[in-house]
């Protein structure tokens, strides 16, 4: 059984009386986790990310990935996972606060989120000094695992020196020289150009930085930026965005036929959470990588996943729902694993630990809590008629995570 305790999307709610807050805890056992009707004790995840804006269609995939591997487990006879949800409306501000209440008020054993790269850097940070087991599904920095990791966090989905080096690799195999960089001007964007250009240039030596273009996270106009960018004439536009910004980007891109004139690199462009939202306004030919497509790979492991998501949601899972789902599936089989409900214990189950999923084997590593899956490539095109990711292949693990001593190097620099 997976409960939900509930959804606070108002930052207001956090002052609450004394009076609420002591029946509540009297009545949750003076804030311990609940025993089940099983008599197990359960597992109380708080989870903070985006429920609201244009970054809540990841948001929601996440948490019904993490969800429906909650049920699955629990229905096997596994450990059951109490769930109770934040709204922290994009803002690490507002992450780490409710990370900090979902802690210290509602007792949650374990944190996990959030779409905003900054958020998870900011709730990492929190679960570090605080010693609280921190899952990170939606926030790319390459900081989370890298340089600002620790013990106490770990990460389901690609980061940013991941996503840098597939797209590099991607562009690699394109005749593409003078290439004009542009993004959201926050870590995640920041982290994306920076990590692709490096890795670019140690394959490609020949290419070229023809300039760089940078907009504040919300923008709503993007029409100025595209027709400077088109005046200067690049081979490719590679672009760092996700959240609000991808799709209103993605929508730009269309607009103004810009990927008609002047290819256009941008990561999950190809994820069908990117393109629901679009429909007929999804520009065809940009390019992009994704780890996970709910056709793609053609596996019987990713065919039940795809109709157990359905028959849950009425709708087929895209990346962030892999990204949640692997994080209940390693939580559940870490407390397994470790036969204790001791967080510690599960942290150190949790190290190295493998399993089964849609895209094949996936592992967290050991000597950074990050976990390393294949990555897809392609571009958006069209399959009968409709808008759809096309021309996809795939990258190894071992052609894209970030080597352990390049970690170890940039954690001892702190």
């Amino acid at each position: 059984m997976v409960r939900m305790v509930g959804r606070i999307k108002s930052s207001s709610l956090m002052r609450i009386g004394s009076l609420l807050l002591t029946t509540a805890l009297l009545v949750t056992g003076c804030g311990n986790s609940p025993t089940t009707t099983s008599g197990k004790k359960a597992i109380k995840v708080g989870i903070v990310d985006t429920y609201t804006g244009g970054a809540a269609v990841y948001a929601q995939d996440s948490l019904d990935g993490f969800k429906l591997a909650a049920k699955e487990i629990a229905a096997k006879g596994g450990p059951e996972i109490d769930i109770v949800t934040r709204d922290d409306e994009f803002k690490p501000d507002k992450a780490t606060s409710w990370a900090k209440e979902l802690v210290m008020r509602d007792q949650v054993d374990f944190l996990a989120g959030t779409t905003n790269s900054a958020g998870s850097l900011a709730v990492s940070q929190y679960a570090k000094e605080n010693k609280v087991p921190f899952i990170d599904w939606g926030g790319m920095s390459d900081k989370v695992t890298g340089a600002a990791g620790h013990r106490y966090v770990f990460s389901t989905i690609p980061n940013t020196a991941i996503i840098g080096k597939a797209g590099a690799v991607q562009i690699s195999k394109t005749p593409y020289k003078k290439i004009w960089l542009a993004g959201s001007d926050y870590e995640y964007g920041h982290s994306v150009i920076d990590n692709l250009w490096s890795n670019l240039k140690k394959t490609e030596p020949d290419v070229q930085k023809t300039g760089e273009t940078w907009w504040q996270v919300g923008e709503t106009d993007f029409t100025p930026y595209i027709n400077a960018i088109r005046s200067k004439k690049p081979d490719l536009l590679v672009v760092g965005t996700g959240g609000a910004d991808m799709v209103a980007f993605m929508k730009a891109v269309k607009a103004t036929g810009l990927a008609q004139e002047i290819p256009v690199w941008i990561h999950t462009s190809i994820d069908p959470a990117t393109l629901r939202p679009l429909g007929d306004q999804a520009p065809t030919g940009v390019l992009g990588t994704n780890p996970y497509l709910s056709s793609y790979p053609d596996t019987a492991a990713n065919k039940a996943f795809v109709s157990a998501f359905k028959k849950e949601y009425n709708r087929e899972p895209a990346a962030f729902a892999l990204y949640g789902y692997m994080a209940g599936q390693f939580l559940g089989q870490a407390i397994e694993k470790a036969g204790s409900t001791d967080k510690e214990k599960i942290i150190d189950a949790l190290e190295g630990l493998s399993i089964d999923t849609p895209v094949g084997k996936a592992t967290l590593r050991k000597e950074d809590h990050q976990v390393a899956i294949p990555m897809i490539y392609g571009a958006v095109g069209k399959t009968d008629g409709k808008i759809a990711p096309t021309d996809l292949h795939t990258l190894s693990p071992d052609e894209i995570m970030p080597p352990i001593d390049d970690i170890q190097k940039a954690r001892a620099k702190k």
